[in-house]
């Protein structure tokens, strides 16, 4: 498919375009010619004996309509792109249209946002039209992987719960939003061991949350673990700061049980959430970081209770 991003395809483009308007000129004058091939003026066809063709020349209306037509896009390849790559005199752009739209959508919203932004998580939690503008900033930006209920899926976490794999203060949900993040778990079966080796760590594992788990293969797998605990630690609860998941808890992430723990530690995982930065102001990640804030510190309440 490279093939199609090189010059040539642009020359090419370029030329048909060019060559097409010239074409409808040609048609357009080869038309407009009036030649008289009877006395009666017609073409001399008859059919069914009476049904002559004649040879009238064509409507000045229509002829009118297409040459304005022929200009007009002329006129409109000239200040616009349509010749392959060339940008056209006012170099106009789908992309420049979208970012001058957003830019004016966030200038008008500067004043609704305004007051907003120096307020804490705390006090935005409790403001209802701050929290509006939050869900709806959710449900555009997040909700096609989170979920509009924002309790997420496979591979997408949960936001509603207190497991969070980088932090969940204001800041720090923040700066998910804002920079992304992307999380690796590289494969470690070769560094494991055996397949066996393998199972045994992943009933381990299972031990650590007390699921389900065979006992004796958890014992044999503990020692294995130390190739894990770099990043999920000596007892299993993670690390914030390099986004390791808790594997005390029973929040899992990419499927439960022996087969899923096995497939992951054969063959790693690779994690992206796409930064919001350019699509989003910092006004709007601040509110928006205070809802989904919001969300887990209300089923964190709730739990309590």
């Amino acid at each position: 498919m490279s093939d199609f991003f090189n010059n040539g395809w642009s020359l090419f483009v370029a030329i048909s375009t060019v060559l097409s308007l010239l074409a409808c000129l040609w048609l357009l004058l080869v038309a407009a010619r009036r030649q008289v091939m009877a006395g009666d003026n017609s073409t001399g066809h008859v059919w069914d004996e009476d049904l002559r063709e004649l040879n009238n020349p064509l409507p000045r209306w229509w002829m009118i309509l297409f040459v304005l037509t022929v200009v007009c896009g002329g006129a409109y390849l000239f200040l616009y792109p349509g010749l392959g790559s060339h940008p056209g005199s006012l170099n106009w752009t789908s992309q420049n249209e979208y970012e001058a739209e957003q830019k004016k959508a966030q200038q008008a919203m500067v004043a609704v946002y305004a007051a907003y932004v120096s307020q804490p998580a705390e006090a935005l939690a409790k403001d209802t039209a701050a929290m509006g503008i939050g869900e709806r900033l959710f449900i555009n930006n997040c909700a096609a992987c989170h979920g509009s209920d924002a309790r997420g899926s496979k591979g997408f976490p949960n936001l509603t719960d207190s497991d969070w794999l980088y932090g969940g203060s204001l800041d720090t949900i923040k700066e998910t939003i804002t920079k992304g993040r992307q999380g690796a778990m590289p494969p470690l079966g070769a560094a494991v061991g055996s397949s066996e080796d393998v199972s045994n760590i992943a009933n381990y594992v299972l031990s650590l949350s007390g699921s389900p788990h065979n006992s004796i293969k958890a014992y044999s797998g503990k020692a294995k673990f130390g190739v894990c605990a770099a990043c999920h630690g000596n007892d299993g609860k993670g690390n914030q700061a390099l986004g390791s998941p808790n594997l005390t808890d029973k929040v899992w992430l990419h499927g439960w049980g022996e087969d899923a723990i096995v497939a992951m530690v054969n063959n790693g995982k690779t994690n992206m959430m796409p930064a919001h930065a350019s699509r989003l102001t910092p006004e709007q990640i601040h509110v928006l970081g205070a809802y989904v804030w919001k969300l887990s510190q209300t089923t964190a309440v709730a739990a309590k209770q």
